[in-house]
């Protein structure tokens, strides 16, 4: 039987879900290719994006389980059926296409920052070697010369790259002594509380093992006076035995 309201239709709200999202990711991307590939704001927008495809990826897969119960449950004629095969290929082919723009965006990026460091001396270089032979002088000298700068600026190139690196390597280590830190102060405030419930229970020990101690001298005490009277009566019953005798 056909479906009478296919505005209303849940599956067709959702397929415009996912193209709403395909949109968003779209712009995401196109804010993220404006920002440097080493700075905070492109690594948001890389984590938003990927947790976004993720989101999109899943709600098509779900519309593709959708369709096949309602496919297999006569809901939907077979044309209806068959056009929205083709709208969930498209939601697929969207999928790569994101993907694919996302990382191509990345190499770009580490292609420009490769240009950035090290593409001054290539330039320089070029324009050196292009003055040398206008000129049509090209000693030994001159070769060595060329290459001693080259290597200072390639040297330099490298330096700009340990820079970035070190960077990064310390805002690693600062985000690890952070959470160290804060770590390091609830295993602290853990270690105080089981030392104040030791000391506690000491306390409390101490106490009952110094009542108990006041208990035994009571009846330690007692049991010596028992003895002393024992050996009393004994002693008159022995006096009155020989005085009778």
């Amino acid at each position: 039987m056909a479906l009478l309201f296919l505005e209303e239709d849940p599956w067709l709200l959702e397929y415009e879900s996912c193209e709403k999202l395909y949109r968003d990711i779209m712009e995401l991307l196109t804010i993220r290719q404006k920002h440097p590939r080493t700075s905070d704001q492109y690594s948001q927008l890389s984590a938003n994006v990927r947790l976004r495809l993720k989101q999109y990826n899943n709600e098509v897969s779900q519309l593709n389980q959708k369709l096949e119960v309602t496919t297999s449950s006569g809901t939907i004629t077979p044309a209806e059926s068959e056009r929205r095969t083709r709208q969930l290929e498209t939601l697929h082919s969207k999928a790569v296409q994101i993907q694919k723009i996302f990382e191509d965006q990345v190499l770009n990026k580490r292609q420009e920052d490769r240009r950035l460091l090290i593409g001054a001396s290539g330039s320089s270089e070029r324009g050196r070697d292009r003055d040398l032979e206008a000129a049509g002088v090209r000693s030994i000298d001159d070769v060595r010369a060329g290459q001693k700068q080259m290597l200072q600026e390639q040297e330099k190139g490298l330096e700009n790259l340990s820079d970035i690196i070190s960077r990064q390597k310390n805002i690693a280590h600062t985000i690890s002594d952070e959470v160290d830190f804060h770590n390091g102060k609830e295993l602290l405030n853990v270690i105080i509380e089981i030392l104040n419930d030791i000391s506690n229970q000491v306390e409390q020990t101490d106490q009952r093992v110094r009542t108990e101690t006041r208990h035994i001298d009571v009846v330690d005490n007692k049991d010596k006076t028992c003895i002393y009277w024992v050996v009393i009566i004994l002693l008159f019953i022995s006096i009155v035995v020989v005085t009778a005798l």
